[in-house]
């Protein structure tokens, strides 16, 4: 039976916190599942906010407002380059039961229009939550890529947000920075292939890749990249098959996962023991799951080694070797 604007108003009140806890699931369902089929990537949710609810029923001048509103959960998944989001899609179909996409990159026809190439999933949301009535929750999943989500987040305020329809020329301006954007990401494609294509930069980026995506399963605090380099440079000389190592750091962090959240809720950027010495700079950081990993078995005499050659403090290494309970 169809709800009125006021009872799915006050429905969406009512149902709001399981849709919010259901939203967050699977954020991190999502996470971890691109994380391991190597999809670099940003993925955010919220559940609409009340009012903004309200505002899209009247706006939209629904009929059965609550089935029509099919975004009361959002996903973004916003990934570096156009080049993933194929991949990114796929796990997505994988990971999640979809309900329907809607791609409008390659539809014929449009091909001398400038438009921002929807790419839109709706997808039922994990951890079995359903509304009264029985029917699971939904949310709705944007992939773009970071030019693409740039774009399109400003030119939303300047052209859908106003309450006015605004000039012709903005509107034609925001449409020709498609334009750019087309072209910014296929340069950006460009260069990351290029780059596989060096040997020696190729290995630091790959094990980078790998480290921080498996380190994304645990949390999603900032890092220092050009720290990461550094460290990754000298961590690489104890490894001797980076293409298989992803599948053996992925069974370490599966392996020792509890462990390894400890060590980060003990020791990382909100722990006690940073904010009260600045020490354990590297419990911050991706490249600590390849230290834990190195620590864990007969490689870490080989990482003492290398780090006493790699000119990088010896404190961060013994503060780690603490970190997981071994001596160096």
């Amino acid at each position: 039976m169809s709800l009125s604007v006021e009872e799915a108003f006050q429905r969406y009140q009512r149902e709001r916190p399981r849709i919010e806890e259901a939203v967050e699931a699977t954020k991190t369902h999502l996470e971890e599942h691109l994380a391991r089929r190597r999809v670099t990537c940003q993925v955010t949710a919220r559940a609409k906010e009340v009012s903004s609810f309200q505002t899209k029923v009247y706006r939209k001048n629904y009929t059965d407002p609550w089935k029509q509103i099919t975004d009361k959960a959002g996903v973004r998944v916003v990934v570096p380059h156009g080049g993933l989001l194929d991949p990114a899609l796929d796990e997505i179909k994988r990971c999640l039961d979809v309900v329907e996409v809607q791609d409008d990159r390659h539809t014929p026809g449009h091909e001398d229009r400038l438009r921002y190439p929807r790419l839109h999933i709706q997808a039922i949301m994990v951890g079995n939550e359903a509304d009264p009535d029985g029917t699971p929750y939904e949310c709705e999943i944007q992939l773009r890529t970071e030019a693409v989500d740039l774009w399109s987040r400003m030119s939303h305020k300047l052209l859908y947000k106003p309450g006015a329809a605004p000039p012709a020329d903005v509107s034609r301006s925001l449409y020709r920075l498609i334009a750019l954007v087309e072209l910014f990401d296929l340069e950006v494609e460009r260069g990351v292939e290029a780059m596989a294509q060096h040997p020696e930069l190729a290995r630091s980026n790959q094990l980078l890749d790998v480290v921080e995506q498996v380190y994304r399963t645990f949390t999603d605090h900032p890092f220092s990249t050009e720290l990461s380099y550094n460290v990754i440079d000298v961590l690489s000389r104890t490894i001797d098959d980076p293409d298989g190592y992803r599948e053996h750091l992925t069974q370490f962090a599966e392996r020792f996962r509890d462990r390894i959240e400890r060590a980060y809720t003990d020791y990382g950027p909100n722990s006690a023991h940073f904010l009260r010495h600045g020490r354990y700079l590297l419990a911050s950081q991706p490249e600590s799951l390849i230290i834990f990993e190195r620590l864990s078995n007969n490689a870490r005499y080989r990482l003492r080694s290398a780090w006493d050659t790699g000119e990088l403090p010896d404190n961060m290494l013994t503060d780690m070797a603490q970190v997981w309970g071994v001596a160096l």
